[in-house]
């Protein structure tokens, strides 16, 4: 019964926010972008959390393909969002 539960909030948090990105303006996104990276690094955290908790092979699976999709969430954005930043440098701007 505990997984169902948790099954239905995962699916409810998909679709939520796959609904809220959709309507977020282009302008945005790079903001959005940035505070999605410091929830997803909690995200992190808590799916460390969640993998040693569970004392059964599955559940330590589970928890550590949660922090393997969390870390490429948390480097993908940031890769994304220095990205989308070097687009608003000048041509002759050094990188710093």
């Amino acid at each position: 019964m505990e997984l169902v539960l948790l099954l239905f909030i995962f699916v409810l948090a998909a679709f939520l926010g796959f609904e809220l990105i959709a309507k977020v303006p282009s302008q945005l996104h790079t903001p959005l972008m940035s505070g999605s990276n410091a929830i997803s690094g909690i995200t992190v955290v808590g799916a460390i959390l969640a993998a040693g908790a569970f004392d059964s092979p599955i559940g330590k699976w589970l928890g550590l393909a949660a922090l393997i999709l969390a870390t490429v969430n948390v480097v993908g954005g940031y890769l994304v969002t220095d990205r989308m930043l070097a687009m608003f440098k000048k041509k002759g701007d050094s990188k710093k």
